[in-house]
């Protein structure tokens, strides 16, 4: 079972009340997104502990990062894990849904940040909290864009994690929205496995995109060096 605790290198997380703990996706998004130079405001969509959000803090000089999360709880945790770090100036979480949060906000981010729920497939065995934090049916890829697409400033970008094998229908979507791909990272467990997830950031522009690929492990616990790279910064054991 789960530590209630996650250390990271320069803060900690608490997670006893929130269905999804915290997972190499979620570190990854945080380590990875792109902080362009002209960033000064950080929207993260559904963020459940407050992961990915203080990541970004911790990597960045950014004022102004912005958290939203629909499950009460899971707000609340976020909201102690901000307030417990020590980026609690720069970060606020709203409790509320993608929609609602849409509809009332007028400001524009220069970075948005998504990790989505993107279990279409997996019977809701799960307990509410977690099911909800799981499946796509609190929140789908349509509207995940249409949310992006709405609060995204001109020039800025969006970064997100979802299963591979759904890569092209998302950006199928994203397109629709007039959102394209700027930079594709995709990663598979192990070096010899199926690819596994796509990291995807996009932007108002339509360019060739940058692609690369990697892999997390070498086998049980020797790890990549380039996903080594990428964390080393937040997991204490690296």
């Amino acid at each position: 079972m789960p530590s209630s605790t996650f250390t990271f290198k320069e803060f900690k997380i608490e997670q006893d009340r929130c269905g999804m703990k915290v997972g190499t996706d979620g570190v990854l998004l945080g380590a990875w997104t792109p902080i362009e130079n002209n960033v000064n405001s950080i929207l993260d969509i559904g963020t459940g502990t407050g992961l990915i959000a203080l990541q970004l803090a911790q990597r960045s000089e950014v004022e102004i990062i912005d958290a939203i999360e629909i499950e009460p709880n899971a707000f609340e945790q976020a909201v102690e894990n901000f307030e417990n770090s020590d980026w609690a100036d720069r970060l606020f979480c709203y409790h509320a849904s993608l929609q609602e949060f849409a509809e009332e906000m007028d400001e524009k981010y220069d970075l948005i940040v998504s990790n989505p729920p993107f279990y279409n497939d997996t019977f809701k065995k799960l307990d509410e909290k977690r099911a909800m934090a799981r499946h796509t049916q609190e929140l789908n890829f349509e509207d995940l864009l249409s949310g992006i697409k709405e609060l995204l400033s001109d020039k800025g970008t969006a970064a997100v994690i979802i299963p591979f094998k759904e890569e092209a229908q998302f950006l199928g979507t994203a397109k629709k929205r007039d959102l394209f791909p700027a930079k594709i990272s995709r990663y598979s467990g192990h070096e010899d496995t199926e690819l596994k997830r796509s990291l995807i950031q996009l932007s108002h522009s339509q360019i060739t995109p940058k692609e690369d690929s990697f892999f997390l492990e070498h086998s049980r616990h020797v790890y990549a060096e380039h996903y080594k790279n990428l964390v080393k910064d937040f997991y204490l054991k690296l």
